[in-house]
């Protein structure tokens, strides 16, 4: 990698807001019509409901759209429409699954609370924090100077629910969470981001050591102890602590991020080598150490084995026969069973949509993910300086990874993880680390995409001296000199 970039991005001078508002505007209409089809195919019949969420939805997204104009005028105008369109599908999902629990709910003279309104409160939320990103960080470079105290906030952010009692910390087994009183927060989502920035800034400063200083084991020629330690530090000891908390998908991410950030700023194949090693050895050893790894992987292996054990496959197993019924088309907004799948709104939504909007639908989201990653590595790509290239890259695979371990969970390509998909599933903490990460890329596609400064004025010509004029100049009065 060098600081060179692209001349196209960095010498255009439109904005293109203009097409980001038209995007949202397609976007909205979307998520407007699938809200209908919701509301049909339950109710027969529209409420007010749906003209709450559509305007709500609407005004959400007109105030990032300004707030991007104000703030990143250059920035890429694709990465917020993206973002909006998600949302907005995850939004419907969890609405429509309020609908099916909700009517389970008054069969059995039970009480219910719906997650729909929550989400849209966690998205208000998140937009707050969006904007305070956008206009406290004005350049993402300033960035770099805090890449030590970032990697020490975020292995406190991850080790802190380990500290506390389970009762403030644990959930489904997973000591990930704060909890206080009504409200919790996964501190974890947002260490990620924190130590991105940790080891983009210290792979900047380190980048030539990696690739020359040391001594060759085996032929690979290693950096010296004391460079490689910081990051060796901080990598190993998330995961050691993700291990102790029964977070094993969390650490996955966290594990693939590092290993491609490396990659990006030494461009040597020989770190992916090994840390594929590493995560082999790393696996067999989570599956000697830890029961529920064993039963993850049980379950993986052949779901309806242990489909009526306590934290068997039956939920696995629930959104395989969703995804199966849905087909190739789906069954249609409102017409499936989602609510028949466990979690079916955070951990398994992506089966829900898959029932419901079949595999044309699911690959179709996947294929917005697709974009919104593509646009954040070519803002990486264009833009000047080493640091937001290897932020840009890390951020643009944390959302590609991410969704990758959920739907590879989901689908049985990989042993189930628990994380969340990005923008789509229910819960706060997501959504807040999230939109956070949008607006950094945001950030650093604008100073991309913004014009390079011109060069300095000539200085105006000057007539050769045999075409210049002669000037008569009329020489001053000498004054008379004084005898002594």
């Amino acid at each position: 990698m060098t600081d060179a970039s692209p001349a196209g991005p960095s010498q255009q001078s439109t904005t293109r807001r203009g097409t980001e508002l038209m995007m949202l505007g397609f976007a909205t209409v979307i998520v407007a019509f699938a809200f209908v089809l919701v509301e049909s195919n339950q109710d027969h019949e529209l409420t007010a409901v749906v003209v709450w969420y559509g305007l709500g939805y609407f005004a959400i997204f007109a105030i990032a759209h300004l707030a991007t104009r104000r703030w990143a005028p250059h920035a890429d105008p694709l990465v917020l429409p993206c973002t909006a369109l998600l949302n907005g599908i995850g939004l419907v999902m969890i609405y429509r699954i309020d609908l099916a629990q909700a009517a389970k709910a008054t069969q059995n003279n039970d009480t219910f609370a719906a997650e729909a309104p929550k989400q849209v409160l966690w998205t208000v939320l998140a937009l707050v924090l969006f904007l305070l990103v956008l206009i406290v960080v004005k350049d993402h470079r300033r960035l770099a100077r805090f890449g030590y105290m970032a990697g020490l906030a975020g292995i406190v952010a991850i080790a802190l629910p380990a500290v506390l009692p389970s009762s403030m910390s644990e959930v489904n087994g997973a000591k990930v969470w704060i909890k206080l009183g009504p409200l919790s927060i996964q501190p974890g989502e947002f260490a990620k981001i924190l130590l991105l920035v940790f080891f983009s800034s210290f792979l900047v400063a380190k980048r030539e050591l990696f690739m020359s200083a040391g001594k060759k084991v085996l032929g690979v020629e290693l950096p010296r102890a004391r460079d490689l330690g910081p990051i060796l530090i901080a990598a190993l000891g998330c995961m050691a602590i993700l291990a102790f908390e029964k977070e094993l998908g969390a650490a996955l991410l966290f594990f693939g991020i590092v290993l491609v950030v490396i990659y990006v700023a030494t461009e040597r194949g020989i770190w992916v080598g090994l840390g594929l090693v590493v995560f082999a050895a790393g696996c067999v050893l989570a599956y000697l150490l830890f029961n529920h790894v064993r039963q993850r992987v049980a379950n993986w292996i052949d779901p309806l084995a242990t489909y009526d054990q306590p934290g068997g496959g039956y939920q696995l197993a629930q959104g395989l026969f969703g995804i199966a019924t849905g087909g190739v088309g789906g069954t249609g907004l409102g017409a499936g069973r989602p609510d028949m799948v466990p979690e079916a709104s955070t951990d398994f939504i992506t089966a829900a949509i898959g029932e419901e909007l079949g595999f044309v639908g699911l690959a179709a989201i996947l294929m917005v993910y697709l974009i919104l990653a593509m646009r954040g590595m070519r803002a990486a790509l264009a833009v000047r300086d080493t640091f937001g290239k290897l932020l840009g890259v890390g951020l643009s695979f944390a959302v590609v990874m991410q969704i990758f371990v959920v739907v590879g969970g989901v689908t049985k390509l990989i042993p189930e993880t628990g994380i969340t998909a990005p923008f789509l599933s229910k819960g706060g903490s997501s959504l807040l680390a999230n939109y956070m990460l949008v607006a950094l890329l945001l950030r650093i596609s604008d100073a991309a995409r913004r014009p390079a400064p011109g060069p300095a004025a000539a200085p105006p010509r000057q007539a050769p001296l045999a075409e210049a004029h002669t000037v008569l100049v009329k020489a001053p009065a000498t004054p008379p000199v004084q005898p002594r």
